[in-house]
């Protein structure tokens, strides 16, 4: 079993930082790319910002200058740092990983059970 587990999601006011960490476990061969997402109300998921094993990065153009992303290997944690948030960021954040079990499986991918962010007043 992989699981994936989210923290660090909350209340903050328009300004103001916040620090999503996200920890996997379980049978895990190998973890490719990491990832966050995001979901508002009414609206579809969409990507926030994605990491690779070897640190390269993407973010959506929405939270470019605002958000890093890092990871852990070792630790097999995914973290973003959220700075001068707007109420537009609030929405419920995913961690998603590519992750093998096994050297022969297939990457597969998993998901969080998400965490919810209100950026308010």
């Amino acid at each position: 079993q992989v699981q994936l587990v989210e923290s660090g999601g909350g209340l903050v006011q328009p300004g103001g930082s916040l620090r999503l960490s996200c920890a996997a476990s379980g049978s895990i061969f190998s973890i490719n790319v990491m990832g966050w997402y995001r979901q508002a109300p009414g609206k579809q998921r969409e990507l926030v910002a994605t990491i690779t094993s070897g640190g390269s990065t993407h973010y959506a153009d929405s939270v470019k200058g605002r958000f890093t992303i890092s990871r852990d290997n070792v630790k097999k944690m995914v973290y973003l740092e959220m700075n001068n948030l707007k109420p537009e960021d609030t929405a419920v954040y995913y961690c998603n990983a590519k992750i093998k079990r096994t050297r022969w499986d297939q990457e597969y991918d998993y998901w969080g059970q998400g965490t919810q962010v209100t950026v308010s007043s």
